[in-house]
């Protein structure tokens, strides 16, 4: 992989980089989505990961891809090519742990269509707002419990009212489906949040951002608890933005 990643742009190579050593652990990375979501009893095996009714989704596709290649065209591989990093750290160049979303697997298990999402589709109470969030994969339950932990915080309240959550449309800028597509993400109060567009509305995704973030870590802490990924750990922060992904944070 080194070899092929000096043959790339200066970004490409970059990116390259925070890839290496991740060759040698995809089963652990099958395992690891295999563990997340239980409830569809999933089997890897000749590098796809096998559903009950016959559907096989590759793991690794063999391409080499630069780092906007691999978020609009994810194979399973790709989810885990960057590490998710706790802690209180500036995102690292191109370290975007999440944004990339294996599209076939996603609308295997929430559904590919909005049609589809909506029927799995409950309502959640987010501190007096019913929002819709997906009940597959207990994501709704997950959702609940940081709710329910978040209310005996009261002085973070404000941070998180007029959240939003389930809307069928594709990432901004870009060609693939938005986390939100699935009922999977939610959205707290954009008063406080920053997001890397709206302060750099000129750069592309392998310019270089200065990282702005207002949301407190209490509030991240709660959310990593339950399952859920936070935007404002991706070099394109996002800090308004939670998603349900607990493959990534399973050691």
């Amino acid at each position: 992989m080194f070899i092929r990643c000096l043959m790339l742009n200066t970004a490409t190579f970059v990116f390259c980089l925070l890839l290496m050593g991740c060759g040698n652990v995809q089963d652990n990375n099958a395992q690891k989505v295999i563990d997340a979501y239980p409830a569809f009893n999933i089997k890897y095996a000749d590098n796809k990961l096998l559903f009950p009714d016959g559907t096989a989704i590759v793991y690794d596709d063999g391409k080499t891809k630069s780092f906007t290649q691999q978020l609009d065209n994810s194979d399973i591989e790709d989810m885990f090519s960057m590490t998710y990093e706790v802690g209180d750290s500036v995102p690292a160049y191109l370290n975007d742990c999440g944004r990339s979303r294996n599209e076939a697997l996603f609308k295997k298990m929430y559904g590919d269509s909005k049609a589809a999402v909506r029927k799995n589709l409950v309502k959640v109470n987010w501190f007096g707002r019913m929002i819709p969030f997906t009940r597959v994969n207990g994501a709704s339950v997950q959702l609940r419990k940081v709710a329910y932990e978040l209310a005996r915080l009261p002085h973070l309240r404000h941070y998180l009212t007029n959240a939003s959550s389930f809307n069928w449309r594709k990432v901004r800028g870009a060609n693939r489906q938005s986390a939100h597509s699935y009922g999977i993400a939610i959205d707290i109060n954009t008063v406080f949040s920053d997001y890397w567009l709206w302060k750099n509305p000129n750069c592309t995704e392998t310019d270089t951002l200065i990282y702005q973030n207002r949301i407190p870590k209490e509030i991240v802490n709660v959310f990593e608890k339950y399952g859920f990924i936070w935007g404002g750990r991706w070099y394109h922060y996002d800090t308004m933005h939670f998603e349900y992904r607990p493959e990534l944070l399973r050691k």
